[in-house]
């Protein structure tokens, strides 16, 4: 990785401390981690300074996953407040969720930019289609389901959040109204959902990512140090105004704004990949 000047380091630390104040907005009010945020930031950031593709993403997803614990917290806890969490799924997709995110780790050793990027984009942009054109006609059932098929959908929101870079709040808040959940239950649980993706999903990635060549002075494995601790106090500070916001929204007007919003970073990333990085 190059050296900077002092301008260009004050440059990116005010970038990375407003994406972070973004990030902790969002994590409440939408009841996701930010990471559809931090993992197109931190991508940049890091090909600036002259990481490689194929090491600037995955360290990128695996830095949010670290920047999304705090912010995961916080979120879920101001939401457990307001009685809106529904601990229930929490408890039975614990165990597949861990599953679906070490298997996301190990994908991410060998994978190549696109594969990251790829996912991002088909689960990104049939949320928003959910959100933005389904309304309440798009269900596949009235309440959610029980045993192996509840368990397995807990091991797909760990496997793609994993590889997204995310905590889940677009996956499972999807999950959750298809079978009939108010959205602002789903928002509120989703926030839960993140807790558990990215506190084994950080330390999956720091294994995974350890001893590769091309990695910044700074990273424990896939995980950058310095974009943590740049990150994360702004994320704390703002998270709270997030969790007020959604909770003095009607439904609808939520719905469309997190439509908008993963259908902006789905745009961002097809550039990415139509241009090869």
């Amino acid at each position: 990785m190059g050296t900077l000047g002092l301008a260009s380091f004050l440059w990116l630390a005010g970038a990375l401390a407003a994406g972070g104040a973004v990030t902790g907005v969002l994590a409440g009010l939408f009841g996701v981690g930010g990471g559809a945020i931090t993992v197109p930031v931190l991508f940049e950031v890091f090909r600036l300074l002259g990481t490689e593709p194929e090491i600037a993403m995955p360290l990128a997803v695996g830095s949010s996953l670290a920047i999304i614990i705090p912010t995961s917290i916080r979120s879920a806890l101001g939401h457990y407040r307001k009685g809106a969490v529904d601990p229930s799924v929490l408890r039975a997709w614990a165990l597949p969720i861990l599953i679906g995110v070490s298997m996301g780790a190990v994908i991410a050793r060998t994978a190549g930019p696109a594969v990251f990027q790829g996912v991002f984009v088909a689960v990104g942009l049939l949320t928003t289609s959910k959100l933005l054109f389904g309304r309440d006609r798009w269900r596949v059932a009235t309440e959610m389901p029980r045993g192996l098929a509840l368990r397995a959908w807990g091991w797909l929101v760990g496997l793609a959040s994993a590889l997204m870079g995310i905590g889940g709040g677009a996956i499972s808040t999807m999950i959750l109204t298809l079978h009939g959940r108010p959205i602002h239950q789903a928002v509120a649980t989703s926030a839960g959902v993140g807790v558990l993706i990215s506190i084994p999903g950080t330390i999956g990635y720091m294994i995974s990512g350890w001893g590769r060549p091309g990695l910044p002075p700074d990273a424990i494995g896939f995980v950058s140090l310095l974009g943590v601790a740049l990150i994360v106090p702004m994320t704390l500070l703002t998270t709270q105004i997030g969790v007020n916001l959604a909770h003095a929204m009607p439904r609808r007007r939520l719905e469309i704004l997190f439509g908008l919003f993963l259908l902006t970073v789905c745009a961002r990333f097809l550039f990415a990949m139509v241009r090869g990085g």
